[in-house]
């Protein structure tokens, strides 16, 4: 009734959370369009249901607050947005934190924290998540959103707690922010382009992926993105880009620039094998990954990874990946790990630490005969 109220103001409404008080909120689908712009104000404690058990039947399990359709609203506040996680992630389904992570057959569906559907000219400041049971935020099929000042945590165990995931968005700001939580700080899906990502603080967690895509033989198309002045640290990966065998489409124009790696597993990494099962076979088509620039990207790895790894598809080779500025130590130890390179293709502007010698020069003669999909 406050949402259906304030949606219904001609003028900027406010929707407040008062500090000091908490509520407990039911799955919830806020609907616009508003008539003027609103303002969501978390200066409290919102919070789901306690687990699984405690879910209205009625309700969905795979989201909590939905914003759909709305346009101009802010979600800012300095208060806390708890997701209760614990117990969605001790679901028998999620991966244990027992030998070889394990798993057992049942309910897995877990609620995205917040999500914003087919919404436009969006902000986000200033908010605590904390706990998520899934997703923190994921925005689907958005235009003009600024993620700024914002906090979210996880324990690094926690399974699929990705920060903030974007699909088929554009025009994107992520800036000023502090992830850490169990999977990527940001990941970036299939329909993304004009997305600027700035002075993020990133671990420990998964790093910062363009990916998964190309997933059960789809098309996926990502341009014009750039993740630059951040800082990861003690994280799976880095900045990592990722497809699946059997994938179209295209990855380009993607800039990583100023980013510091503290014991970071695999700093720079493209994998066009990505693959959760051992049944996964090698397959001719792939997402074409080309155009990609690495600068001033220096810190330590963890030396149980190369600190730069490139296995590009071995029908679609990657092109035009340039490195500059590159300097990669191993966090203990003097042993220097050699980078890895499969089927691809680009260029040293300077010296990099490491050296890299297993980047191919030109253009592959096999790209010169076919016909890439450039989305």
């Amino acid at each position: 009734m406050a949402w259906y109220s304030a949606c219904q103001e001609e003028d900027s409404a406010v929707l407040l959370v008062p500090y000091g008080s908490s509520f407990m909120i039911q799955s919830t689908i806020f609907t616009g369009p508003c008539q003027g712009g609103l303002v969501f104000q978390v200066d409290g404690t919102l919070m789901p249901p306690d687990g699984p058990d405690s879910w209205a039947q009625k309700n969905s399990k795979r989201q909590w607050l939905v914003f759909y359709r709305v346009n101009q609203m802010s979600l800012q506040g300095g208060g806390v947005i708890d997701g209760r996680g614990q117990k969605w992630w001790d679901l028998p389904c999620k991966p244990h934190k027992g030998i070889n992570g394990t798993t057992s057959p049942g309910p897995c569906d877990s609620p995205i924290a917040i999500r914003f559907f087919m919404s436009c000219n969006l902000t986000v400041q200033g908010i605590r998540v904390k706990d998520s049971p899934q997703f923190n935020f994921r925005f689907d099929n958005c235009k003009n959103v600024h993620v700024e000042s914002i906090h979210i945590t996880a324990p690094p165990l926690s399974p699929n707690t990705d920060g903030i995931h974007i699909e088929n968005a554009n025009d994107v700001k992520i800036y000023n922010s502090v992830i850490s939580n169990g999977d990527d700080c940001v990941s970036i899906g299939s329909g993304c382009y004009d997305v600027d990502i700035r002075n993020i603080t990133c671990g420990p967690g998964h790093g910062i992926s363009i990916g998964s895509l190309g997933n059960h033989n789809s098309r996926a198309c990502v341009s014009n993105i750039t993740v630059r002045d951040s800082l990861i640290k003690s994280s799976d990966n880095g900045v990592r880009i990722k497809t699946w065998q059997g994938g179209s489409g295209a990855v380009s124009g993607i800039t990583f620039s100023n980013i510091h790696m503290n014991n970071v597993k695999n700093p720079i990494i493209i994998d066009q094998f990505y693959c959760l099962s051992k049944g996964c076979s090698n397959k001719t088509s792939a997402v074409y990954v080309s155009d990609i620039l690495y600068e001033n990207i220096k810190g330590t790895y963890d030396i149980r990874s190369p600190p730069m790894h490139f296995a590009c598809s071995d029908s679609v080779p990657c092109t035009n990946l340039t490195l500059s500025d590159v300097e990669l130590l191993p966090a203990k130890g003097d042993l220097v790990s050699d980078p890895y390179c499969w089927n691809a293709y680009g260029d040293l502007q300077t010296l990099t630490i490491p050296p890299v010698s297993c980047l191919m020069e030109g253009v592959p003669r096999s790209l010169l005969n076919n016909d890439i999909d450039h989305c």
